[in-house]
């Protein structure tokens, strides 16, 4: 194996530990806080919002696949694929940066409008990435893995050790997908982002600082996207290769 992938598979290793931490009390109390927020809130109003984010979802994950990046060779290198997607990334954080700056100028009702835009850019960078890695994101199931991804990325601490297990154990979680997206779980999906975005975007509504505020935020979202996608597509092609020299970190 190559220096690239050892370097890779080591530094998987460190993000698989940190997916399987357990919450920690800061954690604990966020959650229990935005939970109560969110039994105040009318039950049409979490059902509006459902439905809003299921739509808007729906029609980037089924519509993206038709103007994705091309897919490199197969006989492609690690560490040239990951090139690549390092490019896509930082093109997607400057993107995203740009759209917060503005959208923060704007107060609250540009803020609410930036929701779809948002989406929209992390789906497209998810959909670049996993064409850059080989994967073929016209099949249904690389579709579902890359919002299993999404939501691995923007949930609480509890959520995500449940989803880390899932992508950990793909190909047999796999056989036992839906086979329509309808039956996805929408309702956490979209309560998890939410409450985890909240926090990140809340200043940006703010008059002065909002522009500033939403640059950052949207930055560091997406770089938070770009790792976590690696990490998961590294964990299916190389964890099965279990490559020679490289001791597991557990």
């Amino acid at each position: 194996m190559t220096e690239y992938e050892k370097e890779a598979f080591l530094l998987l290793q460190f993000w698989q530990l940190k997916m399987q931490k357990k919450p920690s009390l800061t954690n604990r109390l966020a959650k229990g806080i935005q939970n109560r927020i969110n039994n105040v809130i009318p039950e049409k109003v979490h059902h509006a919002i459902t439905v809003t984010i299921e739509k808007m979802v729906k029609a980037v994950l089924f519509g993206a696949k038709y103007t994705t990046t091309e897919r490199l060779a197969e006989e492609s290198s690690l560490l040239l694929r990951e090139s690549y997607i390092k490019q896509q990334v930082t093109f997607y954080q400057k993107t995203a940066s740009v759209e917060g700056a503005i959208i923060g100028t704007g107060g609250i009702l540009l803020g609410l409008a930036e929701l779809p835009i948002l989406i929209g850019i992390k789906m497209k960078l998810l959909f670049n990435i996993a064409a850059l890695y080989g994967f073929d994101v016209k099949n249904y199931k690389e579709r579902l893995y890359i919002l299993y991804i999404f939501q691995l990325t923007y949930s609480s601490q509890q959520r995500r050790n449940e989803i880390y297990e899932l992508l950990r154990n793909w190909e047999s979680y796999s056989l036992m997908l839906p086979e329509s997206a309808d039956e996805f779980d929408w309702r956490t999906f979209q309560q998890e982002y939410r409450d985890y975005i909240d926090l990140a975007k809340l200043a940006q509504l703010i008059p002065v600082i909002g522009a500033a505020v939403g640059a950052i935020a949207n930055y560091h979202l997406i770089a938070q996207l770009g790792e976590t996608a690696m990490n998961c597509y590294r964990m299916r092609i190389l964890t099965p290769k279990k490559i020679e020299g490289t001791a597991p970190l557990w």
